[in-house]
């Protein structure tokens, strides 16, 4: 993908697509905010954002690596180590803002596109191996941190999609199993290499899945209502049964649809044609150029995007 993650400020909608031929129950809404924080090391804390009480509110570490943290960036066959902005998002921060609020929850997100400039690659040795250093490892950072899930974000691939679900699949099932975790997601995008490693992994473990967060802001920018309605219908059908999650971004160089070229009127239009049953999402990511003046910004995205989640399922 052209655009880094952490370059994008976000929100996302979940929408839930329940294929009818699965005779799934449509779920009740409810509503989840999440932020992806510390990836660019701006000092940015939990305490900066503001958190509706109204709201499940997830924040996501970005990123936990298995890469060596050293100036030499090379990979480590699942021996994952912490890459984001540790000072300010510290195990006893977490603790404060989970104990102040208790709608909060904590993940951290795998992989990611860059350390430091280089591709942040999926590179196992092995399955077996790579599945024993990651529970492992993730294990003792999550216990440490004291988080609630993870979410999967790598986007490039020195693996074939057969062992990428096997790895990712062994992983989710044994944390969740091992009660590490009580939630897990997936951030792909559309590019072929891409949708091939993460639909083989849906298509082992998709039921281990919680949400989908599909990066829409990944297509051509200029995006149109009824394009945009076009491709939510197309991952939908990719991920079915699924939980997916339609995304805009604010950083003025990324694609998809943009608010004020109809993002909510697509939404509306989801909703009522029932193809949008779950709950608001949203997302946050640390822009690069942003300083003090990020912080204010953050804070009014975070208080007009809360709103919007509860006009639109209060109607």
């Amino acid at each position: 993908m052209e655009l880094p993650k952490l370059f994008s400020t976000l929100l996302i909608i979940e929408a839930l697509f329940i294929s009818q031929t699965q005779g799934l129950a449509a779920p009740t809404n409810s509503n989840l905010f999440r932020e992806y924080i510390g990836a660019e090391f701006k000092n940015v804390k939990f305490t900066d954002v503001p958190i509706n009480p109204n709201v499940k509110f997830h924040f996501i570490l970005s990123f936990a690596i298995d890469y060596d943290p050293s100036g030499n960036p090379s990979p480590t066959n699942g021996k994952f180590d912490i890459f984001w902005d540790s000072n300010n998002l510290s195990p006893s921060l977490v603790s404060s803002i989970k104990n102040a609020h208790p709608n909060v929850k904590v993940a951290l997100s795998l992989g990611g596109d860059t350390v430091r400039g280089v591709p942040a690659s999926f590179s196992p040795s092995s399955v077996d191996s790579w599945v024993s250093n990651a529970v492992s490892s993730l294990t003792r950072i999550i216990k440490l941190y004291q988080l609630d899930g993870i979410d999967t974000d790598y986007e490039h691939f020195k693996a074939d999609p057969n062992t990428f679900a096997e790895c990712i699949g062994k992983l989710i099932t044994t944390l969740k199993r091992n009660k590490v975790i009580s939630f897990a997601s997936i951030a792909p995008f559309d590019n072929d290499q891409v949708q091939n490693q993460y639909l083989a992994l849906w298509r082992k473990d998709g039921h281990q899945i919680d949400y989908v967060n599909f990066q829409f802001y990944a297509y051509d920018k200029g995006t149109t209502v009824p394009q945009f309605l076009n491709y939510f219908k197309t991952q939908s059908s990719n991920y079915n049964g699924g939980k997916v999650l339609v995304s805009f971004s604010t950083d003025a160089s990324s694609g998809g649809l943009k608010p004020e070229n109809g993002f909510f009127t697509a939404c509306g239009k989801l909703k009522s044609q029932k193809q949008l049953h779950g709950d608001f999402f949203g997302q946050l990511m640390t822009p690069r150029r942003m300083v003090s003046a990020m912080k204010r910004k953050l804070s009014e995205f975070c208080q007009v995007a809360s709103s919007i989640i509860i006009k639109l399922f209060s109607e």
